[in-house]
């Protein structure tokens, strides 16, 4: 029998003079100690602090335990399955009788620390058997659970096939068989980035779905860089680049969070992000990183705030929900995370940022009908421009096979950074080999990112796309204008900008394909608006009456589209005066800006239409009554009379509003008095942020409700009383 006090220094003590007493410690012990009671010093000296006694026998609950558990995976001999018991209470610091599945994945894999009590399975093969174990409705895993784990690690079943076993602590408790039934992967989930493709599962059992494991590397380096150092995220950071990792640590919503406030700044506002505690790492795992976590409820907000931010910015989120986010699934996760990161990449692809992008104009092309090609192109224009220059005789067209074998690479770096970056790949003939070359130049002027040899000379369009973009921003290579040579960019009035903005993310929000870049050049065929249309009053299109090829239109059947889009809207009651076809196929604004306005209303009412008593028709009226009664119902005094109410520049109109929906929601110590227009934004976002946490789609940004842009603020108005009526989350 040994005691350990204080310093943790075994000292033998008799267990009888231990024992003889009804003292119980009142927190609970790893099941191989009990706490000793008091021990009395001489007088003056105080109660001695009880030690740990370790014993040589189990804890009586652990034993019973075990024995219950042995009966039910035979496999497992009786000491094998207390020293699982054991394990598990180890893990299980608050003694809940639950662990969350990263400290499992932690404690089970070899990728956490040399210390750690891991087996000989990686990371991925513990992730993949996880899923095959049936966890309850918390997400939780109980001993249990924890148990029917180890057993299918150790007979592969569930197991992902083709994986690396190595030894570990727990090598002869797991067994010497990991290999067997394969589950989801059909290839290794956990080997090095070689450009090839994982199957994982779906949400149903009879679909897979392919990773690339070049793009789940290299956007897991990206996100390493760019969040490295966050207050909130920093110490989860590096993740590794080899493992599934990344998609776990997207289920809280955080990085996902910081992910789109670092490609379009302050986008959320994170201080209504749900934030955990830092937890302490387990003893049994010394040098594991301390990783909080958060219950599914908190999960759900982050990601319904995710979700809706993405929507926001014009990011395509069919089919995501924050269900997928908070499971983890990672072809969806995958998907978003490369949108998020692609929109931050092209967000500098702007003449406004870049006016020497003027030099890109081809003959007899407008500025205008530049400004209307959508990044990507401008990128490809860019490229060609300087291959050109070079004097190359080739162009490229995409970002995949045009590329791929490195030699366009070459001329471009050799072009921007001749000094540093010399033509020698081109004398290389094995793809692989020249592909390092051009690599290589690309790191000597610190644009090495995004692209390996595999998958550079495997065309990955995606990635490809990353490099140029990158290589863009950070040397454009074009010649700075002169005065006079500056070209008149006209702004459209700021309000039309806005409005334009707005819709545009509202007719992405129906799926309409092909997806609208620029709302006036991208609707004047009438097909983009025919779809809205029939998506806001299903069934409203004779698709029969409608000139849907050959692409592109010639004006003659573009003007036929148009003129039934007006049609449908004085079909519809909307208010259609001045308005012809033809003004759409012109591109003509302010009547283009009318015509989307009126469809963007009539959604939005139908919508709160249907979700109403009886469902009777919604007015202007009526949204600002309900607004003014749930704010009073809240006991709050501020009020609206209008949507062009000069009060509601400083929002806290809003957040009484959001406050009454959800009392208590609203941390009102973040709020400002909004004396100046910089407090008063700040009110703004934070309304925004909050609305979108609670699931609603809002397409405005703070400025909008800064300068009280009257239909912009109806629609958020609208948009919280939709909320309502369908229901808080």
């Amino acid at each position: 029998m040994y005691v350990v006090g204080a310093s943790d220094k075994a000292t033998e003590a008799p267990l009888g003079a231990l024992m003889r007493t009804s003292w119980r410690p009142k927190r609970r012990l790893p099941s191989s100690c009990v706490q000793a009671p008091p021990l009395y010093r001489p007088r003056g000296q105080g109660l001695r602090t009880p030690p740990l006694v370790l014993l040589t026998t189990p804890h009586p609950e652990t034993t019973m335990q075990a024995l219950k558990l042995a009966r039910k995976y035979p496999n497992f001999s009786q000491e094998q399955m207390m020293q699982l018991v054991e394990q598990f209470n180890q893990i299980d610091l608050d003694s809940t009788g639950r662990l969350p599945k990263s400290t499992v994945l932690t404690a089970l894999s070899t990728n956490a620390s040399p210390s750690a009590p891991a087996g000989k399975y990686t990371y991925d093969q513990v992730r993949e058997t996880l899923k095959t174990v049936s966890i309850d409705s918390s997400g939780q895993v109980e001993l249990d659970d924890f148990v029917d784990l180890v057993d299918k690690l150790r007979s592969g079943a569930g197991a992902t096939a083709g994986q690396v076993h190595r030894g570990g602590a727990l090598s002869g408790l797991m067994g010497a068989s990991a290999g067997g039934a394969g589950g989801a992967a059909a290839s290794s989930a956990g080997g090095g980035s070689g450009g090839g493709k994982v199957l994982v599962k779906g949400s149903n059992t009879n679909i897979t779905h392919s990773i690339n494991e070049d793009e789940r590397t290299e956007f897991t380096r990206h996100i390493n860089q760019v969040l490295a150092g966050d207050a909130d995220i920093g110490d989860r950071l590096p993740i590794p680049t080899d493992t599934f990792q990344i998609f776990d640590e997207c289920r809280d919503g955080l990085l996902l969070a910081k992910l789109i406030n670092d490609s379009v700044p302050d986008t959320i506002d994170e201080r209504v992000l749900n934030k955990a505690s830092k937890a302490k790492a387990p003893s049994a795992m010394p040098s594991a990183k301390s990783k909080a976590t958060l219950n599914n409820f908190q999960m759900t907000e982050n990601n319904n705030l995710v979700i809706t931010s993405a929507k926001s910015l014009g990011l395509s989120v069919v089919n995501i929900g924050a269900t997928d986010l908070n499971e983890g699934r990672e072809h969806l996760i995958l998907g978003l995370i490369w949108q998020i990161i692609r929109r931050g990449l092209l967000a500098k692809i702007d003449i406004k940022l870049h006016p020497e992008l003027y030099r890109l104009l081809e003959d007899d092309e407008t500025l205008e009908q530049f400004l209307r090609l959508p990044p990507d192109q401008i990128l490809l224009r860019w490229f060609n421009y300087h291959l050109k220059a070079a004097n190359w005789p080739k162009r490229v067209s995409n970002f995949s096979k045009d590329v791929a074998d490195s030699e366009n690479y070459t001329v471009l770096l050799n072009q921007l950074k001749p000094d540093q970056c010399s033509r020698a790949p081109l004398q290389e003939h094995d793809l692989h080999a020249r592909a390092e070359k051009v690599l290589q130049n690309a790191d000597a002027i610190g644009c090495r990112k995004y692209l390996t040899p595999s998958s550079l000379v495997a065309g990955n369009a995606k990635l490809n796309l990353a490099f140029v973009a990158n290589l863009f921003n950070t040397w454009p290579g074009l010649e700075p204008l002169e005065e006079n040579e500056r070209p008149v960019i006209e702004d459209f009035d700021a309000e039309g900008e806005r409005e334009a903005r707005v819709f545009t993310l509202w007719l992405n929000s129906l799926d309409v394909d092909p997806g609208v870049y620029d709302l006036y050049e991208d609707l004047k065929d009438g097909l983009v608006l025919l779809q809205a249309f029939d998506k806001v009053i299903p069934g409203s299109v004779t698709w029969r009456r409608v000139a849907k090829s050959p692409l592109p239109l010639s004006r003659f059947k573009a003007v036929e589209n148009t003129n039934y889009v007006l049609d449908l809207a004085r079909q519809s009651n909307m208010h259609i005066v001045g308005i012809q076809g033809a003004d759409l196929v012109d591109g003509q604004r302010t009547l283009t800006l009318g015509l989307v306005w009126q469809m963007m209303r009539r959604n939005i009412l139908s919508t709160m239409a249907s979700l109403s008593k009886g469902g009777r028709d919604v007015s202007d009226s009526d949204i600002v009554k309900w607004a003014n009664d749930q704010v009073q119902k809240g006991g709050k005094r501020s009020s609206m009379r209008s949507f062009k109410d000069p009060s509601l520049k400083d929002a806290k109109f809003f957040l009484d509003l959001l406050d009454s929906l959800k009392p208590g929601y609203v941390d009102y110590s973040l709020v400002y008095e909004g004396r100046n227009d910089e407090e008063c934004k700040a009110n703004a976002k934070l309304a925004i942020s909050i609305a979108r946490k609670l699931g609603s789609l809002i397409f405005i940004v703070p400025e909008d409700i800064v300068d009280v842009r009257p239909r912009l603020v109806l629609t958020f108005c609208a948009a919280l009383m939709a909320l309502q009526s369908g229901g808080m989350h």
